[in-house]
């Protein structure tokens, strides 16, 4: 090829303002397919994306400033013309969108992941959606639970088995290596897409959310019970009161026992094992059994004894509500305990005592008393969830829940928290989460430099580009209408009656 004629390019970089020469080349033989297509230096992609103004080592700081820093964008703005780069403050985000394309491509790309995966005898998905927006696009993440590479991630506007498959066929086909087993929620797409996309292959249902939402009922059982009991025990305000300005032994003991009262009011559980009304109620139980021997030593004091009446007060009227609970979730940690496995026992054993700890359970869940509804709920969801809760057991390295991808998406919402101070998940994380995820997670463990993201295959980037421009822009047309209804309506019916008034 011969050298037809010179462009000239400026790039804004770390260092400073460049200027660069380029000698382009093409091919002057007419029967060549590639007949008068002009090639650029090679060089210049190490240092530049085509028709962008900044260079890649300014790229790769303002992703580094975002994903491991947690800087905002007039944070990033500001320390680059601190370091004297002109830039423009919407320009730091377009940046940092053309790093989370760069490093995405580089780290999805099939010669990559088969290159990493090779050395293991197979892959563990894990695969689970965050919606941010309730009626929006869901991201779909797939991750291997063995490696912790995210294999894909993915914005669909929904989540059927029809949409799903094709995810996870892509992933088989990229990583080179046997699918060893999935783990997932229960979603019912989720199930039929496995059952679809990879036929024989084990398929752990999340034991996680099998107990949360099994033992639902209950724990709403146990919540409401606890909220009768802090009811009930709403006077330690007035006793803290009495005793201000105080500082002799007496009102020292008294606000001591005052503060386990209400640390234990505030002590809040989580579902689906955390029974946080019994944990109170066995807490007052101590503290009114330390009073009591407190008043049996004569150490009792009016403060103390008003103390004393309201925890008594409290329990016994509440008393009834307890017996149910206890049965209930006696029986929920007992499943917990089968679904552990501390002694590590074959699928078979732990299967065979799981069913009859539910037939038990179904058998005698007259003696939960009010709560022989949620015990029948309980045994209803085992039946739906029981085909997929003991593949853990047979196949090695295959994980109980897949509460791993849960504390991705938790990691995602935090960083991006405080980046950016939005408390709830930003709609970015679908918009372009199928990148951002991706990109956020490999900057926290490794800064890429601009060799690096110079390395990319700059045809796939585009490809990613275009496919995200669709999600871009229907963002757009949601915040335009938004803003200004009437203007957004107006528009769109000047375009759809222009075409009748030119025929």
């Amino acid at each position: 090829m011969q050298l037809r004629y010179e462009n000239r390019r400026h790039l804004v970089m770390l260092p400073g303002a460049v200027r660069l020469r380029l000698k382009i080349r093409r091919c002057e033989h007419a029967g060549c397919p590639r007949f008068h297509v002009p090639y650029r230096p090679e060089a210049e992609c190490a240092l530049a994306l085509p028709q962008q103004e900044f260079g890649l080592d300014v790229i790769a700081l303002v992703g580094v400033l975002r994903h491991r820093e947690h800087g905002s964008v007039p944070e990033i703005h500001a320390a680059l013309r601190g370091r004297g780069v002109e830039i423009a403050e919407r320009s730091v985000t377009n940046l940092l969108d053309r790093y989370d394309e760069l490093l995405a491509t580089n780290l999805t790309d099939t010669r990559r992941l088969r290159r990493v995966l090779k050395g293991q005898r197979g892959v563990i998905l894990a695969l689970d959606g965050l919606q941010p927006d309730v009626g929006h696009e869901v991201l779909w993440v797939v991750r291997d639970c063995l490696s912790g590479e995210v294999l894909l991630a993915r914005s669909l506007l929904s989540a059927t088995a029809e949409d799903l498959a094709p995810l996870l066929r892509e992933v088989a086909g990229a990583v080179g290596v046997p699918v060893l087993g999935v783990v997932s929620d229960g979603q019912t797409s989720i199930r039929r897409a496995v059952e679809r996309a990879l036929p024989g292959v084990p398929h752990q249902l999340c034991q996680f959310h099998f107990l949360r939402e099994a033992a639902h009922p209950i724990f709403e059982a146990d919540r409401h019970a606890k909220v009768r009991l802090k009811a009930e025990v709403r006077g330690v305000r007035p006793i803290e009161r009495a005793l201000e300005g105080r500082d002799d032994p007496v009102a020292e003991v008294a606000r001591g026992y005052c503060a386990a009262v209400r640390s234990a009011i505030t002590d809040d559980g989580r579902p689906p094992l955390a029974a946080s009304g019994l944990r109170l109620k066995a807490r007052l139980e101590a503290v009114a059994d330390s009073l009591d021997r407190v008043a049996g030593k004569g150490g009792s004091s009016p403060s103390l004894a008003r103390l004393r009446q309201l925890i008594g007060r409290g329990l016994e009227r509440t008393a009834a509500l307890w017996p149910d609970i206890e049965c209930a979730y006696g029986w929920v940690h007992r499943a917990a305990h089968i679904l552990g496995n501390a002694a590590s026992e074959d699928a078979t054993k732990v299967q065979r005592r799981f069913d009859g700890l539910v037939a038990a359970m179904a058998r005698h869940r007259a003696s939960a008393g009010d709560l022989a509804g949620a015990v029948g709920h309980f045994c209803k969801v085992t039946r739906s969830y029981r085909p997929g809760l003991f593949h853990c057991y047979a196949v090695p390295d295959l994980p109980r829940t897949d509460n791993g991808l849960e504390q991705l998406f938790g990691s995602q919402r935090y960083h991006e928290r405080r980046a950016t101070g939005r408390k709830m998940a930003s709609p970015a994380i679908v918009l372009r989460g199928e990148v951002r995820v991706i990109a956020a997670t490999a900057t926290r463990l490794h800064s890429p430099t601009a060799d690096e993201l110079g390395r990319v295959d700059k045809q796939r980037w585009r490809d990613l580009r275009r496919r995200l421009e669709p999600r871009r822009m229907a963002r757009t047309l949601r915040t335009r209408f938004r803003r200004d209804p009437k203007a957004y309506l107006a528009e769109l019916k000047q375009k759809a009656c222009q075409p009748a008034l030119l025929t």
